[in-house]
């Protein structure tokens, strides 16, 4: 096992930080070998992707497809819960390091209620922007998630370097103490850009956005209610960037396990449906005909 990270001194204030702030980053989770793998790995499960013509649901397993028909190229934006046909990930989710850091905050006894890799591929610049949100949007079921400001935390893993020309995740500092702002609430988040007068109008300075620029192995941290977004892939490198989103598992009755009582524990034999009600109903494999890239800037 690598050195602990987390006694460096880049990262020794990371807690106090996140409570604070609304977010922090530890620095180097993860080796540069490590991530060299799991860059390849990101790779193909990007080409597992490219086969499929539209987005493609299974359980909690999808591959959100933007088509030829609109792009000209076919491109994949986000791969969901991937640690089912992922040893690497799979592992990577749940390894020690990812406890020593969320202990302090979680507890541990923790579940994982999401698993994103997000990309950025240059070419599809038109829909590799997020407008700026906040993640409680999508936690609407309070009996199945509950204490959620104090007991639910996003991560996102830099798998290749985050910049401000790629596209990196942005914060707006201290967000997390206005309340529910609505800010994109009026469609997808992944259609056009949040503008200065909407961010005003929210009570926030446009100013003080803040770009995480990340290494990979670098870990970021946010919270339900922190601003965040980020712009569209300028540069001709893609960026991959995976978020896990951790919750203490008293608080919540649904998410696969990644710690108990502190022992990293694997995925079961079927996938625990963890946040579209929906697919409790219809959990696929099914193609979605939602064409929500269509319309719009």
């Amino acid at each position: 096992m690598p050195a602990n990270p987390l006694l460096s001194e880049a990262n020794r204030d990371y807690v106090a930080h996140y409570w604070e702030h609304g977010y922090a980053v530890v620095r180097g989770l993860f080796t540069p070998a490590e991530m060299q793998e799991a860059q390849r790995e990101s790779r193909r499960i990007y080409e597992e992707g490219l086969k499929h013509h539209a987005t493609y649901r299974d359980h909690n397993v999808l591959f959100e497809i933007l088509p030829e028909s609109f792009s000209g190229q076919r491109y994949v934006l986000q791969a969901h819960w991937y640690a089912w046909f992922s040893p690497l990930f799979e592992k990577m989710r749940r390894d020690p390091r990812v406890l020593a850091v969320m202990e302090p905050l979680l507890g541990n006894d923790i579940k994982q209620v999401a698993q994103q890799i997000h990309w950025k591929p240059p070419g599809a610049t038109r829909r590799s922007g997020y407008r700026f949100h906040q993640d409680l949007r999508f936690r609407d079921r309070n009996d199945v998630y509950r204490d959620l400001m104090t007991s639910y935390i996003n991560t996102g893993l830099a798998i290749d370097p985050a910049t401000a020309e790629n596209g990196c995740l942005q914060v707006f500092p201290d967000s997390h103490k206005l309340g529910y702002l609505g800010l994109s609430d009026d469609g997808p988040i992944m259609k056009g850009s949040t503008q200065a007068h909407e961010m005003v109008a929210a009570g926030l300075d446009p100013a003080k956005v803040m770009n995480l620029e990340l290494e990979p192995g670098d870990l970021a941290l946010w919270g339900l209610l922190t601003v965040h977004g980020s712009n569209a892939n300028q540069s001709q490198k893609d960026r991959a960037f995976a978020i896990q989103s951790y919750v203490k598992a008293s608080s919540s009755e649904r998410g696969e396990w990644a710690f108990k009582n502190g022992v990293s524990t694997p995925l079961g034999a079927t996938p625990e449906i963890c946040k579209y009600e929906q697919l409790r109903e219809k959990p696929g494999p099914f193609y979605s005909d939602d064409k929500w890239y269509e319309s719009g800037t």
